[in-house]
């Protein structure tokens, strides 16, 4: 199925969100505000966002729909962070874990609608 410019910009918009928020959650808990001095372990909670990059690079429509689950948790871990870190640094970037998350759900569901409309118009016509 040929991809409208629509689609790619959607693709492009979850394809930089999700890179985005890899060297956000990266630079966050390693040097920008980690929950200990020097870095933390918290900094693996990027390895999720990791298996993502292949299957969304090649627009596996399957790696998208799990993706725009697994997406929710990083959201989740925004708005608590963003509104319980005392460092306002750490608050905000809480803040901006929860943009990405959403920019990255709302690029993935975008970009998959056209596709899931004409899946289901095929099983419908083929049911006929």
């Amino acid at each position: 199925m040929n991809q409208t410019a629509v689609q790619k910009k959607f693709h492009a918009l979850a394809g930089s969100s999700l890179f985005f928020l890899i060297v956000l959650c990266i630079s966050w808990e390693m040097f920008l505000a980690p929950l200990r001095p020097g870095g933390s372990w918290m900094v693996l909670k990027v390895l999720p966002l990791l298996l993502l990059i292949r299957g969304i690079w090649i627009k596996d429509n399957y790696t998208m729909q799990w993706s725009s689950l697994l997406i929710w948790l990083y959201f989740t871990e925004g708005i608590v962070r963003a509104n319980s870190d005392q460092l306002k640094l750490s608050a905000n970037l809480g803040w901006l874990e929860t943009i990405l998350s959403i920019t990255y759900f709302l690029g993935i569901i975008l970009y998959l609608r056209p596709l899931k409309k004409a899946a289901n118009a095929l099983k419908k016509s083929s049911n006929e």
